[in-house]
């Protein structure tokens, strides 16, 4: 923690800071006049309730004068306070009235506790407590800046060698009490001084992170936008190539020409790919609306594990096994569908052909449980932290060839966690990988 005994912070900061610690200043009078207040109601109640042989009031003439002007004076400190925090709250600005009267309270409250200490007996170093706690409580309530603590202490020093002159203190006792004030008021100015440090770092390193995070949403959403107006505007040419191919697959062409139209039209499947994987990132960053409708996940697993059979030509074995049905959740259809694509396309693109991929369906803990394992390549455990991270080196090809993009499974993480839910991994080299989604249970 950096300290700040005898300068300013940054000028960076110095004025943000000082319009900051006024208002909370500000607020501290309100609350401390309020206590102040209290007490010394309730030392005025207890004063008429208890006889005078128990409280002995009447040795302390001045009692009864300084009770009713502590409670009048901290009456209007809590007024004047309200006030000036309804004058910040509009400009939002500190002003010189505002540290002035934050000055003149903090001066009062040690001046009253400087002076209660005179009340109880004429040698205030036998009764230092009020003082000292007055000093305390002013160096950890208030916050100031060192020149104006260095005022603050000459002014409660002057008072308090007015007081002892008053008080007709002889010469050795001054000078006792002169070093007793001195050591107190030299504490006070460390512990003030402590407590502006901390607040001061307390509060640039909430700042410095609040300015952190807007750096951060502002490079996410023009990253967003960036990816999803590069993706979109790839596809015309993409596409335009595509047709290219196909169109000169119509004529008759040699072998060795129809081997390139087929690696053009592979390499266009890929570039859609990725440009699709693109999109859909972007999408999931800034979409704002996400409807989800009450679903039945034995049914919707089924249609898409139909769909991998029927169109997309999966040679291996996919099937569910549930010990829950009917199972439901709120469910974005279109989304939720890409995942398990996502999902079990990994699971084919890393296993061999006939091997089994099987998807689990339970509940826990008003929980559904979704599991898609395979018993495929197995993830390495280094990677195993980063694969759900955009664009991150645990891509990797898959065992026919497959490039890999990088982005499914971080869009698959995000679509998760826009249905409240969450996924882990589980995976050993060798023997295959197991991605577990958790969705909170919809009642039927």
């Amino acid at each position: 923690m950096d300290k700040h005994f005898f300068k300013y912070l940054p000028g960076k900061y110095k004025n943000a800071y000082r319009d900051y610690y006024t208002s909370q200043n500000l607020a501290s009078v309100r609350i401390g006049s309020i206590i102040f207040l209290l007490l010394n109601v309730v030392i005025r109640l207890l004063y008429f309730i208890f006889p005078l042989s128990l409280t002995r009031a009447e040795n302390f003439p001045e009692f009864d004068i300084t009770n009713w002007v502590f409670m009048g004076s901290a009456l209007l400190f809590y007024i004047i306070s309200n006030f000036l925090i309804d004058e910040f709250k509009k400009n939002k600005k500190a002003t010189a009235i505002m540290s002035l009267f934050v000055f003149c309270f903090s001066l009062y409250i040690i001046v009253c506790g400087m002076f209660s200490s005179f009340i109880a007996t004429a040698n205030p170093r036998n009764a230092l407590i009020l003082y000292l706690i007055s000093l305390t409580v002013i160096s950890i309530l208030c916050v100031f800046e060192y020149y104006e603590t260095i005022i603050l202490i000459i002014a409660i020093e002057l008072l308090f060698t007015s007081l002892l002159i008053h008080s007709h203190t002889d010469p050795t006792e001054m000078i006792y009490n002169q070093m007793v004030s001195v050591v107190l008021l030299g504490g006070f100015y460390l512990i003030s001084r402590y407590f502006f440090s901390y607040k001061a770092n307390y509060w640039m390193q909430v700042n410095e992170i609040r300015e952190k995070n807007l750096e951060i949403e502002r490079g996410s959403e023009f990253k967003s936008q960036l990816l999803g107006t590069v993706a979109h505007d790839l596809r015309n040419p993409i596409a335009a190539v595509e047709t290219l191919a196909m169109m000169m697959e119509m004529e008759d062409i040699d072998a060795d020409t129809q081997d390139t139209l087929n690696l053009m039209k592979a390499s266009c499947i890929r570039a859609r790919t990725i440009i699709d994987d693109l999109l859909e990132s972007a999408r999931n960053d800034n979409s704002g609306e996400f409807i989800t409708v009450k679903t039945e996940l034995n049914e919707l697993i089924k249609q898409n594990i139909n769909v991998w059979k029927i169109q997309k030509e999966a040679k291996n074995t996919i099937e569910i096994l549930s010990s829950i049905n009917p199972a439901y959740a709120l469910i974005n259809h279109e989304k939720f569908t890409r995942v398990l694509d996502n999902l079990i396309g990994n699971a084919l693109k890393f296993s061999k052909e006939k091997s089994k991929i099987e998807i689990f369906l339970s509940k826990k803990n008003q929980n559904i449980i979704i599991e898609i394992k395979d018993r495929g390549l197995g993830i390495p455990k280094e990677m195993l932290p980063i694969i759900f991270t955009p664009f991150s080196k645990a891509g990797r090809t898959g065992l026919k060839g497959e490039q890999s993009t990088g982005l499914g499974l971080s869009i698959v993480k995000q679509i998760v966690e826009k249905h409240k839910g969450k996924i882990e991994v589980e995976s050993e080299v060798g023997s295959g990988s197991t991605f577990r989604i958790v969705l909170p249970e919809e009642k039927n």
